[in-house]
């Protein structure tokens, strides 16, 4: 699979452009805030039907514009897949796969396997458990659709518990049997999606150390830890023992919704005793072990987005990252930089065919 062509309009600052990649290594070059991310972005938009760097997809439209939309030509084995992404603002998105318009934005989740490497990252390493949870979701989401759909059940049952028991601190009037409808519900779900998560760890920790290990010539050993409060018991059971808590502080307190992932780098924390370029290697790692296990799991080579990934990498990580990606299990890449005789020289040591973007807006 490859992303064969780009067309923007009104997308950040792009008031209109067109590009045509290479299926192998596309190389992004511009000073910061040329507009290189934002092209990571766009394609990403296309794989996934938001923005990896924005919460809020109104942001993406050009200052002073009403609208941005983005267009991409895909090979997908033998065919060709058109996907066009729009928004006019105070509207509903629209997503359209060759033509035709999606009911469901998630139905559209896993056709385009997508994996990008940024400087946000960062806070996987030295975020809350948002931030992992979010990852974990990310990848499961887009191999296993029926967890997609649990996880939304289950955030719309949790929202409603959490409205409950505020309304009934407000009141003073427990509705008992309404909140044990909730209780069934939030359980049911949060046992599919725990269970998918237990999965997802299980292939997940040795794709990472392997990568970790081949990115630091194995200097140091890293661990990942699933904690869960499921591990203790069902959380209808916890529902139970915390309900009284729960309406006293009037949201849900267990569940999967607080699920977290504890990154080690010899056995401790590693946003304590990582250096930064520790931290950035196990976020490589991470992301490289999210590439491959989509990559089995799909049977697809996703397309992999590296932005600003030589930052506070020394060179011998480097050559190895490169040497990495240049391999048969890796298909269309696209890497931002600021210099061009610099990206040349790297992909030039590694006898690389590399197609060059110059951004300038």
């Amino acid at each position: 699979m490859y992303l064969e062509k780009l067309t923007l309009f009104n997308f950040k600052n792009y008031p209109e452009a067109e590009f045509e990649f290479s299926p192998q290594v596309n190389a992004l070059i511009g000073l910061n805030g040329s507009g290189k991310t934002n092209i990571l972005d766009a394609i990403y938009y296309l794989c996934l039907s938001k923005s990896y760097f924005q919460s809020a997809d109104n942001v993406s439209i050009r200052h002073g514009e009403a609208f941005f939309s983005i267009s991409g030509q895909f090979k997908l084995d033998d065919r060709t897949e058109d996907i066009f992404v729009g928004l006019k603002s105070g509207q509903k998105k629209i997503l359209k796969r060759n033509l035709k318009e999606y009911t469901k934005l998630g139905d559209h989740i896993g056709l385009l396997p997508v994996v990008i490497v940024a400087p946000v990252d960062q806070e996987l390493i030295i975020g809350g458990s948002e931030d992992r949870r979010k990852l974990m979701d990310s990848i499961i989401c887009q191999y296993d659709h029926p967890y997609l759909d649990n996880l939304m059940n289950y955030n719309r049952a949790l929202q409603q518990r959490n409205a409950l028991l505020k309304q009934s601190a407000k009141t003073g009037l427990e509705d008992v049997s309404l909140l044990q409808i909730w209780d069934e519900r939030l359980s049911h779900y949060a046992d599919k999606i725990y269970d998918a998560r237990q999965k997802f760890i299980e292939r997940f920790i040795p794709l990472v150390n392997n990568f970790y290990a081949y990115l630091t010539n194995e200097k140091e050993d890293v661990s990942i830890k699933y904690d869960s409060q499921l591990h203790a018991d069902k959380l209808e059971v916890l529902l139970n023992k915390n309900a009284h808590r729960d309406r006293i502080l009037q949201y849900t307190t267990c569940g999967t919704h607080k699920d977290d992932l504890e990154l080690l780098l010899n056995n401790h924390p590693v946003k304590r005793i990582g250096s930064q370029g520790q931290q950035k290697s196990f976020v490589l790692a991470i992301k490289l072990a999210q590439f491959d296990l989509m990559r089995q799991t799909k049977g697809i080579k996703p397309i992999l987005l590296l932005d600003d990934i030589f930052d506070k990498l020394d060179l011998d990580r480097i050559t190895r990252l490169m040497e990495l990606v240049n391999q048969d299990t890796f298909g269309q890449i696209f890497i931002t930089d600021t210099q061009e005789k610099h990206i040349k020289g790297v992909f030039e040591s590694i006898n690389t065919p590399l197609k060059i973007f110059n951004c300038t807006n």
